[in-house]
């Protein structure tokens, strides 16, 4: 166990999270803490000397400027509706030396509405596409599948949403996820994890979990999620989708909670490549509400595909022999199909898991700061334990004494992490490996070792960190008739020649189009 981390340093942290934590919880904090720390250390080892720190991965961005404007806002009362306690025209808050107890959560129910636990909210029986629970929608519940939010209703729709109910894609679910995006399973969600339409019994993957069950089983013909380190890519390789995670910047994040604000990416899945670029077509747009998507790259037109790198990290013995052999045949067929193929090394790619690990919670700490419960929202003894966990672990990682030895060193390993990628795409057009190195897990096989479960996002977080545009793919089941997926990764801003990919890959396969066996 890291020798920086003990109980008491523990409830110094949570005193500075503005968290109350039970003994119990303590004791489970510093060991799983002290864990995923040591696994830090790994970074120590890494020269970093005159790196230049990378915090944010935006490029061709210069400062946005808008005239004010008036325009529609909410009325006093509208402004007030949420909050749980008022005076007048003012929000009531605790004095700020109020102790709160942590919430038996277990007491806190809500009435499951499909076999699979995705659907959180029923919006309109006709509509067509399902969001994520971290997408706004106006008057409709929103509750980033936390107990904080229970019950609260959002007074405006993100720009996504926005956008395809404009184009006439109405809303017709709320989905199941990670509380706040945090997770690779759909087990913390605070409802109850989402079951995988293959197999109950298994994770759906996460964060997007409910958003990949849905469209597996057909209910809607795309649904959103959010992509921070792989909870597109995950739910869609388990749950035999097809996800696209857009160049960091490319979808706006107006109206969608935060978790990692340098991470991200606001994205989709569907049955297939084609149906998929319809409509991401639609929400790939320069919004004014996030300077992000400001980028003058993004109109630079892609030179597409030709050489296609696979990821000598991602692609050895340490993969579970059925994705092996789907991932070969996968590639065998992209050969026959014309396409050149080469190995290509990213030596830093796997340090991925411990970069991300410090730079998303001590982002997360910083967004998740504002759930105080005065405004909306229940009070902070509602986060549930994965939510703590970041939270804390955030806190830690940029508190003072530390943030040299975590954050800032992340920042730096994460500038080698993108040199990396930069390197490959001048001999090669797009990279290609596995999504995960394991099949779908059984639901509770991975919930008390976080550290375990983190490591699940191995083959995802590089190309998280580097802001890069990747497509999941079906690509093959296993002997158990579990979905296997592979991703395609590119250059920023080359989604049209990933796409070119897909589709051509799709047209040659079959994978894409099978239902699970009880979906009808």
């Amino acid at each position: 166990m890291a020798k920086t981390i003990n109980e008491e340093k523990v409830r110094h942290i949570a005193n500075l999270a503005r968290l109350s934590l039970s003994d119990k919880e303590v004791k489970l904090f510093t060991k799983q803490l002290g864990a995923v720390l040591e696994y830090f250390e790994k970074l120590d080892e890494v020269d970093t000397e005159g790196i230049e720190p990378t915090y944010q991965v935006i490029d061709g961005l210069e400062n946005v400027f808008r005239e004010d404007k008036v325009g529609k806002s909410f009325s006093s009362k509208k402004a007030l509706s949420q909050a749980k306690k008022i005076n007048g025209d003012y929000f009531v808050a605790d004095h700020v030396f109020s102790k709160k107890t942590s919430k038996d959560r277990k007491n806190i129910d809500r009435k499951k509405i499909d076999e699979y636990n995705a659907i959180l909210t029923e919006v309109y029986e006709k509509g067509t596409v399902g969001h994520k629970d971290l997408f706004m929608t106006e008057d409709v519940e929103t509750t980033a599948a936390s107990h904080v939010l229970d019950g609260y209703i959002a007074h405006y729709s993100s720009t996504v949403v926005e956008l395809l109910e404009k184009a006439g894609h109405k809303t017709r679910y709320k989905l199941n996820n990670d509380a706040w995006g945090h997770g690779a399973s759909g087990e913390n969600s605070d409802y109850g994890p989402t079951l995988n339409p293959w197999d109950k019994k298994l994770v759906a993957g996460g964060s997007s979990s409910g958003s990949a069950a849905v469209v597996s089983t057909g209910q809607v013909e795309v649904a959103t999620g959010t992509d921070t380190g792989g909870s597109i890519r995950l739910p869609a390789s388990f749950c035999n989708v097809t996800s696209i995670k857009p160049s960091y910047g490319g979808l706006s994040r107006y109206g969608v909670i935060a978790f990692g604000s340098s991470l991200d990416c606001p994205s989709l899945m569907s049955s297939s490549a084609k149906t998929l670029r319809k409509y991401f077509n639609k929400v790939f747009i320069k919004d004014n509400f996030d300077s992000n998507t400001k980028s003058k790259k993004r109109d630079i037109k892609a030179k597409g595909v030709k050489k296609i790198g696979i990821i000598k990290e991602f692609a050895g013995k340490g993969n579970d022999p059925e994705i092996q052999r789907t991932f070969k045949e996968a590639v065998k067929l992209i050969i026959n199909a014309g396409y050149k193929v080469e190995e290509i090394s990213l030596p830093n790619a796997e340090l991925g898991v411990a970069v991300y690990y410090i730079i998303a919670p001590v982002e997360t700490s910083s967004n998740l700061a504002r759930y105080d419960g005065v405004r909306f929202g229940n009070g902070r003894e509602y986060f549930g334990a994965e939510a703590k966990r970041r939270i804390m672990l955030g806190t830690f990682t940029s508190s003072e004494g530390y943030a040299d030895k975590y954050y800032d060193k992340a920042a730096r390993v994460r500038t080698l992490i993108i040199n990396d990628f930069k390197r490959s795409f001048e001999k090669v057009d797009a990279l290609i490996s596995p999504v995960s190195s394991i099949l779908p897990f059984k639901i509770g096989q991975m919930s008390k070792n976080p550290l375990q479960l983190y490591l699940v996002d191995l083959y995802l977080s590089a190309i998280s960190l580097s802001g890069l545009p990747t497509i999941a793919l079906p690509g093959g089941f296993s002997k158990e008739n579990l979905p296997i997926g592979f991703q395609i990764v590119g250059p920023r801003w080359s989604e049209d020649s990933l796409f070119d990919l897909a589709e051509k890959y799709q047209s040659l396969t079959e994978w894409h189009k099978r239902l699970p066996n009880n979906s009808g």
